[in-house]
């Protein structure tokens, strides 16, 4: 896809952009069936905004709801959680939690040393991916070791565990650098599978705006200021003003997260982090 044609997506008005929304995930359902298919989500914004345009095309093609996969790092925010867990009944989805267990087992509190000696065959092997060669490493699930273990391991073992063929990913193309070259299906090897993108050509605003046109149920952290969330350790608020009422226009979305792994999307993309 050229820059003229993401230019003419990202234009479009809310409707259409829900239309080439709907347009993306029915190809995907009509491709990989939607047994095959997984939907990420997190309790964000973004992710409740592609969760409900599923729901939507599953009832105009009379088909089920695939199941959403919940990434567990190990520190949730519990306004997360409460979002989670209330959708998960009103809206009647089938969410399984994925979670690695086997390092987070290991360490009671964030910041706790890991050592890599006590982890499964699986993560050790996946450590040396990254280069890491020291004996231990800090629980923090957004540094580039528990990144990588606790969201990029857990989603492979999910896909794995699941037979997941495509998998429905939140992402736009305003949000990260890192993702502007993304497209709406995107072939993966480390499992074979499709990420299936599509909200790419949302902005923020769009986001936001397409929230209260629905009335789709936010957690309650945009209201005191948070406009991206992460990991409760690293995601901090950059203002108090509701995130709709701030100038998103003209400031960065993700200024609130972690920086150092802003810094390091790239290679997490590359190891096959969303």
């Amino acid at each position: 896809m050229d820059i003229r044609e993401r230019e003419m997506l990202m234009a479009m008005d809310l409707e259409g952009k829900i239309s080439q929304s709907k347009k993306i995930v029915k190809e995907a359902i009509g491709k990989f069936g939607s047994e095959k298919i997984a939907v990420a989500w997190t309790g964000g914004k973004d992710s409740t905004t592609m969760t409900w345009l599923f729901r939507e095309a599953c009832k105009e093609l009379s088909v089920p709801m695939p199941k959403l996969m919940f990434i567990d790092e190990g520190y949730v925010f519990e306004e997360i959680w409460d979002v989670v867990n209330r959708l998960k009944v009103e809206w009647d989805l089938n969410v399984i939690i994925a979670k690695n267990t086997d390092v987070s087992d290991k360490a009671r509190n964030v910041g706790d040393m890991v050592k890599v000696a006590s982890l499964n065959e699986r993560n050790r092997a996946e450590i040396v991916k990254l280069g890491f060669a020291d004996e231990a490493f800090p629980f923090e699930p957004e540094s580039y070791v528990g990144n990588h273990l606790m969201k990029t391991v857990a989603m492979n073992v999910f896909l794995e565990d699941n037979g997941i063929e495509a998998l429905a990913t939140a992402i736009r193309w305003d949000e990260q650098s890192a993702r502007i070259e993304e497209t709406y299906f995107s072939p993966r090897s480390t499992p074979p599978h499709t990420r299936v993108q599509p909200i790419l050509h949302f902005k923020e605003r769009d986001i936001w705006n397409f929230i209260f046109k629905y009335d789709i149920p936010f957690c309650v952290l945009y209201k005191e200021g948070y406009r991206s969330l992460g990991a409760k350790g690293s995601t901090v608020k950059m203002s108090d003003i509701p995130a709709w009422e701030q100038d998103l226009e003209n400031t960065t979305e993700r200024a609130g997260r972690g920086q150092g792994k802003e810094e390091i999307m790239g290679k997490l993309r590359d190891l096959g982090y969303m």
